[in-house]
C-alpha cells in the first residue's frame, strides 16, 4: 500500500503515529536509494502521504509537519543522500498540503524548513549547510522564514 493508506485511522500524533512515520520514512528512503531514485521526489512523496494520511489540522498538523521533516532529513543524512533535494521536496509537500492542514502556505513551508534545518544541525554542520542552502530563495514561490539566524547557538 501507500504511505497514506498505512497511516489511515491514526487519530493524532501520538506515539503510534510517530513510530509509523519513522518506520515508513526510513524504509522508503532506503528503497529509493537502492532503486537510484531522486531522494527529493521520494521525500516529497513520503511527506505528502504522511500529511494526507494523518488528516491532522491546526496544532497537530504543525507537529506532524515538523516530525515528518525531521525524520526524513535524519534518514536522508544517515544514507548520505541528497539533503538539499530532500529538503525542497519536504517543503513542497508542506506547501501543497497547507490548505488541507488548516495552515497558510508560508507557515507550512517555514515549519517544514525550520524542522529540516534543526534536524540537519543535530546531524552535522555540513548537513546543516546543505539544508540552509536549499532553503535560500523561494520554493514554489514561497519564502521559507527561519528562526535560525536569530537563535543563540547556546540554547540553555
Amino acid at each position: 500500500g501507500t504511505v497514506s493508506d498505512a497511516l489511515k485511522g491514526i487519530g493524532n500524533v501520538g506515539a503510534s503515529a510517530v513510530e509509523v512515520v519513522t518506520e515508513i520514512s526510513g524504509s522508503a528512503i532506503d528503497g529509493a536509494l537502492e532503486a537510484g531514485a531522486d531522494l527529493g521526489h521520494a521525500a516529497k512523496g513520503i511527506a505528502i502521504g504522511v500529511l494526507r494520511g494523518t488528516r491532522e489540522t491546526g496544532r497537530e498538523a504543525v507537529a506532524t509537519v515538523s516530525h515528518t521533516a525531521r525524520t526524513l532529513i535524519r534518514h536522508t543524512a544517515r544514507v548520505s543522500g541528497d539533503l538539499a533535494g530532500a529538503t525542497r521536496g519536504i517543503v513542497q509537500a508542506a506547501i501543497h498540503n497547507a490548505k488541507d492542514l488548516g495552515m497558510d502556505t508560508a507557515k507550512a513551508a517555514s515549519v517544514a524548513g525550520q524542522s529540516a534545518l534543526d534536524a540537519a544541525e543535530e546531524w552535522s554542520s555540513t548537513a546543516a549547510a546543505k539544508v540552509r542552502h536549499a532553503l535560500a530563495g523561494t520554493i514554489d514561490g514561497i519564502k521559507v522564514l527561519l528562526d535560525e539566524p536569530f537563535r543563540s547557538k547556546d540554547r540553555a
